[in-house]
């Protein structure tokens, strides 16, 4: 492994981290986002994955430095109290963006937004009870240089039926409609989980194949947010087998990065004196400089994450499945077999031959899928951790192990 790496963790030590680069214009940006999630229908089945969806699309917007407006199961009052609170904060922002997960639909080729308290019984319910998307798209419009906007609510919706059929309204569909460019100007993006006028998957346990998608592409180190969406729709038709397929309308005159990390800046990684007593010379540093130094920690990581190797293949890592790894040694193998193997080379550096040469990992480690799985949910909550040590089966081993972990470790 790289000494610089082997330096960051190495035992018994604290690593000092120092990253000689000024932060970008990036890191300065006003960033403010809304994110609505609708599941517990009162006139409706409940959806399976809509505040799941939204909850965690929140919580990784933040990470990116956004200011969070979000709800969940909200009524039609609470939706428009929320909407109003996002519209003040928004206001000459950056970058302004808007996510929701729930039911909607389209009449006559205008989209709305289900509330939970949505009936949807006669013609005037639309007015009362949904919320225009283009309602929405008027408040991040405010002076905002660009918007950007994921809507997964192409969701199966038995109250558009219940609208057309009862109500006799015509032109109901539970898909939405196009959002033609123009009404969001020239610094925008709109995305919608499925084609238009088509429905999106919903399936129980987890995310949405869309929100999925998004979850993992959307945080991508400088990637911009064009090509992360071009990555969000190859996710998506691979995992529903082509039935969905995203749609995605772009009309931005700049790369819109939403993480972006220096990696050419030089990274000097060493030993840190060990902290001073209170009261000793140290103690007049100031919050800001301990503020600054975890912002070059949280930096020299992401530099980190960048010498972390990929798989060869997305697809999900399960216990007894043989995997792509994207290394010959042990491609084509699966974890089971894996870990009654023999390793390739020590586990310990400078242990004898006869110790481990010839011998089978689940001996030496006792493992077993449950105390493997909670080797793997280390590797799964802090991903830099696979680099730690060198491996005998390697580091994409390392790196299955956390992807099994994040999908359940089924």
């Amino acid at each position: 492994m790289n000494a610089r790496c082997v330096g960051l963790f190495r035992a018994g030590g604290l690593a000092a981290l120092a990253l000689l680069f000024t932060l970008t214009a990036a890191s300065a940006e006003r960033r403010v986002a809304l994110v609505l999630g609708n599941a517990q229908y009162q006139h409706a089945a409940p959806l399976a994955n809509s505040v799941r969806d939204a909850e965690a699309i929140a919580e990784r917007l933040k990470k990116l430095d956004f200011d969070v407006v979000s709800g969940f199961d909200l009524t039609k009052p609470q939706t428009q109290a929320t909407i109003a609170q996002f519209a003040k904060r928004v206001r000459r922002a950056d970058i302004a963006l808007f996510f929701y997960a729930g039911h909607g639909l389209q009449v006559s080729g205008k989209n709305y937004l289900l509330p939970v308290d949505a009936a949807l019984e006669d013609e005037t319910s639309l007015d009362f009870e949904a919320v225009s998307v283009d309602f929405v798209l008027r408040q991040m419009s405010r002076e905002t240089s660009i918007r950007l906007v994921f809507l997964d609510a192409c969701r199966d919706n038995p109250l558009a039926e219940v609208l057309a059929k009862t109500a006799g309204v015509h032109g109901v569909s539970s898909g939405l409609a196009e959002i033609p460019i123009e009404k969001g100007g020239a610094g925008t993006l709109v995305a919608f989980a499925a084609s238009p006028h088509q429905l999106a998957d919903d399936r129980s346990g987890g995310h949405s194949p869309f929100t999925s998608a998004l979850l993992k592409r959307i945080g991508e180190s400088n990637v911009p947010i064009t090509e992360a969406m071009n990555r969000v729709a190859s996710d998506v038709l691979k995992a529903t087998a082509g039935k969905q397929r995203p749609w995605i309308n772009v009309s931005l005159k700049t790369d819109v990065v939403l993480h972006k990390v220096d990696l050419n800046a030089p990274l000097i990684v060493g030993e840190a004196s060990a902290p001073q007593a209170e009261g000793g010379s140290g103690a007049g540093n100031t919050g800001a400089a301990s503020a600054s130094g975890q912002g070059d920690d949280q930096l020299a990581l992401e530099v980190l994450r960048q010498k972390i190797p990929r798989l060869a293949s997305d697809d999900p890592i399960f216990f007894e499945h043989p995997i792509d790894f994207g290394d010959p040694a042990i491609d084509g193998k699966s974890i089971a077999q894996l870990i009654k193997g023999k390793p390739l080379f020590s586990p310990v550096e400078g242990l004898d031959k006869s110790v481990w040469e010839d011998k089978h990992c689940d001996g030496c480690h006792e493992w077993d899928e449950a105390r493997l799985c909670e080797q793997a949910k280390n590797f799964a909550a802090n991903d830099a951790s696979v680099l730690r040590l060198q491996h005998p089966l390697g580091t994409r081993f390392k790196v299955a192990l956390a992807k099994w972990a994040q999908g359940g470790c089924k």
